[in-house]
């Protein structure tokens, strides 16, 4: 959705986005990359994306693209997507975009696991968390399919700003009856707020309200 993300003007009139000009991503001039080789090594590079996640927002009425036109209103919005083998799902209100997969490119002396690193969002930089490790969750991996997956980005918007999660398949938006499926209300994990059989599959609904401010805490 093309006005779906809202990026502070002052941020763009302020940042020299040099990497796009004569870096990598330009003509190559910069007499840096002799040095560095490429524009992530740079610590110009890594102020501006410090400075970029710090200030970057969604605009508030941003809303989520919906990539199933199936709509059941028996239950509340959520989007259902799979990291490895798990099937997740988590509430459209918090969501501004559904996006296909870019480059995530680390920052220097970077430490954090859950923290992968930014990317770049209809030009600006956003970070990118690993939402099983934000999750505390061991994701196996899928098995092999001939069926085309397409990895995706999820654009979350925190208070602090937007952020993007990585995800291995979208299935679309849907509106679980939370109450008529078969279900059970998981205590092992803080971020589940209930699991649900539905269509042969085992849904974890996350609960969004945690998850948030985990995000916000993962990047304070």
């Amino acid at each position: 959705m093309s006005n779906a993300i809202s990026v502070l003007s002052g941020d763009v009139e302020h940042i020299d986005d040099c990497w796009n000009r004569i870096g990598v991503h330009g003509d190559k001039s910069c007499p840096l990359l002799a040095e560095h080789v490429h524009c992530r090594n740079c610590a110009v590079y890594a102020a501006a994306a410090t400075r970029l996640l710090d200030r970057y927002a969604l605009a508030q009425d941003a809303h989520v693209r919906e990539d199933s036109e199936e709509q059941v209103h028996a239950g509340p919005s959520l989007l259902l997507f799979r990291l490895g083998e798990e099937w997740l799902a988590l509430a459209t209100r918090c969501l501004a975009e559904v996006s296909p997969m870019q480059p995530v490119h680390s920052l220097p002396h970077q430490r954090s696991r859950v923290l992968q690193g930014v990317a770049n969002v209809r030009g600006a930089l956003v970070p990118c968390l690993s939402l099983a490790d934000l999750l505390g969750l061991e994701v196996a991996p899928a098995a092999a399919s001939s069926a085309r997956v397409m990895p995706r980005m999820l654009i979350v918007s925190a208070s602090g700003g937007a952020v993007v999660l990585p995800v291995d398949e979208v299935d679309g938006i849907h509106a679980l009856d939370q109450q008529g499926l078969h279900g059970e209300v998981a205590n092992e994990n803080r971020f589940t707020r209930q699991v649900l059989q539905w269509r042969g599959r085992s849904v974890r609904i996350l609960d969004e309200d945690h998850l948030l401010s985990a995000v916000d805490r993962s990047l304070s």
